[in-house]
């Protein structure tokens, strides 16, 4: 049974209509305002709207967007923002009719890379990363882009991408901004793609290094592999959906008719962003090989530590067997000389004339005998 379309908690409404320029129409205007727009300068980097490719307007606030939006008919707007409060991203979504699951999405973060079409609308979820030399780490961040037929607006969580750079492109090359929304969302793909560039290049850097801490046996390197590692896990997960996303965008080049020259960008940007998800996933096979082979490694030298404290040990034993034989065959005498040191009256022994040279031959009797015992014994 086929499930009802679900009802959108937002709608689009428009404020109060405003004077339209000259030979322009002004859109019509629908009933009730939406609720107030916060427009703080921390949260909208930037917005600007767009006709043929140039800039024809950089409004202040959300608000003077929007009402300048409808002014321009063939217009598109670019609306940046940065970590942007709910109240703001509720004025957006009821003034485009944003999906109410994509903007749940947008509010909460921390979303998988995916592609998903609501209506006319089209939001993206991307992960960008950069390499930050000092630290030697990766930081990702999050960005999520909704695109419409004349508006296109990202919500940045995190540092990277630096998406005035990608603005300032696409206004170097009005002709192909020209061609819409589309088109500023590949420059943003392709931006966030290119940025992977950088990473690649540090990860490989820090997998030489930890190739030789191995080797020269660094203790730390341990930890410095696992933490790589776990660095590989997001940065996978950031290109591998991406892989998809931009294979799905590819087919459906026929459905929603888009530009050629579109298509031969896109393109570019998959196969960049496909060398890339096979770079990370060879850096996780790296990691997992140098991280058995310094397992190997350290292994090794526990067992030649061991073999050293064996042998320290039965050089020990060695000498210990040694001192003992020769305080036995010393003891022996020091028996008999004790013995016959008593001073008894009733020892015969005292009296014997014999008793002397005997005490004496029983003496080296007894030490000669100890010595050839010891001695097959390997002792001495």
């Amino acid at each position: 049974m086929p499930l009802s379309p679900r009802r959108h908690h937002w709608r689009r409404r428009a404020l109060p209509p405003a004077t339209s320029p000259p030979n322009t129409p002004a859109r019509a205007a629908e009933p009730a305002a939406p609720s107030p727009v916060s427009n703080d300068p921390a949260s909208v980097v930037q917005a600007a709207l767009y006709r043929e490719g140039r800039r024809v307007s950089t409004p202040d606030s959300l608000a003077e967007t929007f009402r300048q939006l409808r002014e321009y008919p063939d217009g598109m707007a670019w609306i940046g923002l940065h970590r942007p409060s709910e109240a703001e991203v509720l004025s957006l979504a009821a003034e485009f009719d944003l999906h109410e699951l994509a903007v749940e999405d947008a509010l909460e973060a921390h979303q998988r890379p995916k592609l998903e079409r609501y209506g006319d609308t089209l939001f993206v979820v991307l992960r960008a990363a950069r390499y930050l030399d000092a630290q030697e780490e990766v930081d990702f961040g999050e960005l999520h882009v909704f695109v419409g037929k004349d508006f296109l607006i990202t919500v940045r969580h995190g540092a990277a991408p630096d998406l005035s750079a990608v603005r300032r492109r696409m206004e170097e090359t009005p002709e192909l901004l020209a061609l819409g929304p589309e088109a500023a969302l590949y420059a943003i793909l392709d931006a966030v793609v290119d940025g992977y560039a950088p990473v690649v290049a540090g990860v490989q850097n820090d997998i030489d290094e930890i190739e030789t801490e191995v080797f020269g046996g660094d203790p730390a390197v341990s930890r410095r592999i696992y933490e790589l590692s776990r660095e590989m896990v997001e940065f996978q997960r950031a290109t591998r959906p991406l892989v998809g996303m931009l294979h799905g965008l590819i087919s459906g080049f026929a459905k929603y008719g888009t530009d050629e020259e579109l298509q031969r960008y896109l393109r570019d940007v998959a196969d960049h962003v496909t060398h890339t998800s096979e770079r990370v996933d060879g850096f996780r096979q790296a990691l997992a090989d140098i991280l058995t082979v310094n397992a190997t490694l350290v292994t090794q030298q526990q067992n030649a530590e061991m073999r050293a404290l064996a042998e320290a040990g039965f050089e020990q034993n060695e000498e210990i067997k040694k001192i003992s034989s020769w305080a036995a065959i010393l003891f022996a005498p020091t028996l008999v000389g004790t013995i016959y040191g008593m001073n008894f009256e009733t020892m015969p022994e005292l009296k014997w004339a014999a008793g002397y040279p005997f005490a004496i031959l029983l003496m080296a009797v007894v030490c000669v005998s100890l010595y050839f015992i010891f001695k097959r014994r390997d002792w001495l």
